[in-house]
């Protein structure tokens, strides 16, 4: 699995990492290029189900084992069936245990989710591993024979996170949650040839153990490199709306809510996250970044990069409806194109007001549903030309709306003006 759009000729792999900023630490410069950019390695990155769903935080990891991949090299993408039970020890306090049928359900979720990045056929085919397989199966003798024997108990209260753990109390649990995953590159290493890992750089400390497990066991030579967090300009935590996570589950966060998150990212941080995300060249990733400094009001960069991650992981007709939404919505397309499911999301994200009975006139859809403060206001807006319903202008005061209004026999899209706009649905 190639792909044309890495780099070939003028950089390698390892200096296309580095100009997106996708390397922030490393075992080792020399070794790791020397790795990434010789013959085919086997490489793994691993994700923990602590939730039903991925989210938009996970992409990084996700796009760069795409990205692995398109170079040559093979992916194991591991599921934590057995991590995912413990739950790596977080600066706060102590995670909430989930049951093991509940995690056992999210480790299919997730590796369903993880499908479209890689592919899973040719000679640098990807495969789905999972460490319930090897860890299950250990005694606890086992484990602290042949596992624990090997961490230095000094080493592991110097990690950060741990020393910030010791005044509120930490569990053995969590604390031990390191030695399961250096055994976990030890195992990928030991079953398949694994050379690689990498991960968040929050995950630094456990990955470097993970390479000194693997030298301890008389096994190697292995590299690993950390991943940069992903942050806002504005200090707001990425992934993060005012309605929560923005998950990768259509169910979770829809399609259009998806796209629109990354239509909505700020102009300071759209050039990196296309350095992050996208798979375009660098001659294409300059010329968007330079027209975000000269015609920032296009918003090309963002638009960009919205489309190209919600087809990756929603499909091309789904950004397709995403992007007529975003549209229509503002005047500029057909709301009768739009699939129910699109369109209710996208009003839901502007604000859905559900109404039930019958329908008041326009100045009280203007009311109900916030996009003014009263029926005066309302008045006002319409008389002057501002308020639209469905995208049609309305100048009667005293209009109102039927049963043959209603888009799929249910919804309303109310305007006013150019950019405000919020949805009603009629409950039956």
């Amino acid at each position: 699995m190639t792909d044309s759009n890495l780099p070939h000729g003028r950089d390698s792999l390892t200096d296309d990492l580095r100009w997106r900023g996708l390397i922030q630490d490393s075992t080792g410069p020399d070794e790791l290029r020397d790795l990434l950019d010789g013959g085919a390695a086997t490489f793994y990155v691993g994700f923990d189900p602590t939730a039903p769903s991925l989210h938009v935080g996970h992409l990084m990891q996700v796009t760069t084992a795409r990205r692995l991949q398109l170079a040559g090299h093979r992916p194991l993408l591991l599921v934590g069936g057995a991590t995912g039970q413990i739950g790596d020890p977080k600066e706060s306090a102590e995670r909430t245990l989930n049951p093991p049928e509940v995690v056992a359900g999210w480790v299919q979720r997730i590796r369903d989710q993880l499908a479209p990045f890689v592919s899973y056929t040719g000679q640098n085919a990807a495969q789905l591993v999972n460490n319930l397989e090897w860890t299950g199966e250990m005694s606890v003798v086992e484990f602290l024979r042949d596992v624990g024997k090997h961490f230095p108990v000094n080493k592991m209260l110097a990690r950060e996170v741990v020393r910030a753990r010791l005044e509120t109390g930490i569990s053995f649990t969590e604390f031990s949650y390191q030695l399961l995953q250096a055994n976990d590159f030890f195992e990928l290493h030991r079953r398949h040839g694994c050379q690689l890992q990498y991960g968040g750089s929050d995950q630094w400390g456990n990955i470097t153990a993970g390479v000194d497990y693997v030298r301890r066991r008389g096994a190697g030579p292995v590299q690993a490199f950390t991943t940069p967090l992903v942050t806002r300009s504005d200090g707001t935590k990425f992934g993060k709306t005012e309605g929560g996570a923005v998950w990768l589950d259509p169910e979770m966060t829809s399609p259009y809510a998806f796209y629109q998150f990354w239509v909505n990212a700020d102009d300071r941080d759209v050039t990196r996250y296309l350095r992050y995300f996208s798979f375009r060249s660098r001659e294409e990733l300059e010329a968007l970044e330079k027209e975000t400094v000269e015609r920032p009001a296009a918003r090309s960069a963002q638009r960009a990069l919205a489309e190209e991650l919600t087809t990756l992981v929603h499909g091309a007709e789904e950004t397709r409806q995403a992007v007529a939404a975003s549209q229509a919505l503002f005047g500029r397309g057909s709301l009768d194109e739009l699939a129910p499911e699109t369109l209710r999301a996208a009003l839901t994200e502007a604000g859905l007001v559900q109404l039930a009975g019958e329908l008041p006139d326009v100045a009280g859809l203007l009311r109900d549903s916030g996009l003014v403060g009263g029926l005066k206001e309302a008045r006002r807006v319409i008389t002057e030309g501002g308020a639209y319903v469905n995208n049609q202008r309305v100048t009667d005061v005293d209009a109102t709306v039927d049963q043959a209004d209603l888009l799929h026999g249910r919804y309303l899209v109310l305007r006013r003006g150019k950019r405000s706009f919020a949805g009603v649905e009629l409950r039956p």
